[in-house]
């Protein structure tokens, strides 16, 4: 398995990874949260995804998208601003140049989908769940503001660190990173 990221404009012949991205959201937001969101012929896309974003594509050793996530810059539109302002004290994200905030972060587990530079900050909306998760795996958040229900979802807000400390502290003893950029290749 490898992590790739992957900016909104470098996809050129990459279509593929997107649209199974797009199907991969569907299934879980939609089809196995049973979240109220936009869904169009099997994908799930949101205003977020015209923002310039940079992906996070976990592929499997056949070249199959795992898991992703989607990374903005805080200093712009958010979900947690804009679409989950009652997670937040005040209704506002105090976004700056060294924070992005993730979304859309899912992964497959049907079974056959297992096998970034400049932030040092990651501002999300998560559910109570996976923030327990989280602090398990030595990544503890902070909360900004307090646990709301959100449609059938404990949520939060959450502030994490992005930092090298906190990577090798999630580590397995052993673990050998192989994070690289995907190339643009021919479609």
């Amino acid at each position: 398995m490898r992590a790739n990221a992957i900016g909104a404009n470098e996809h050129g012949g990459l279509g593929a990874l997107f649209d199974e991205m797009h199907k991969l959201r569907a299934r879980v937001f939609a089809g196995r949260l049973g979240w109220r969101v936009k869904v169009e012929y099997g994908r799930e896309r949101d205003e977020y995804d015209a923002l310039d974003p940079t992906y996070i594509l976990a592929l499997t050793d056949l070249g199959g998208v795992a898991g992703c996530a989607r990374l903005l810059p805080t200093t712009g539109p958010t979900m947690l601003s804009h679409t989950f302002p009652q997670l937040l004290p005040g209704g506002r994200l105090h976004g700056k140049s060294n924070m992005v905030e993730s979304s859309r972060f899912c992964v497959d587990t049907r079974g056959e989908g297992r096998g970034g530079e400049g932030f040092d900050e990651i501002a999300t909306a998560t559910d109570v769940r996976l923030e327990r998760i989280l602090h398990r795996a030595g990544w503890p958040m902070t909360r900004p503001g307090g646990i709301k229900l959100i449609g059938e979802t404990m949520s939060v807000a959450g502030i994490l660190p992005a930092d090298q400390t906190s990577f090798e502290r999630m580590c397995p003893p052993g673990y050998r990173s192989d994070v690289r950029r995907l190339q643009r290749v021919a479609a």
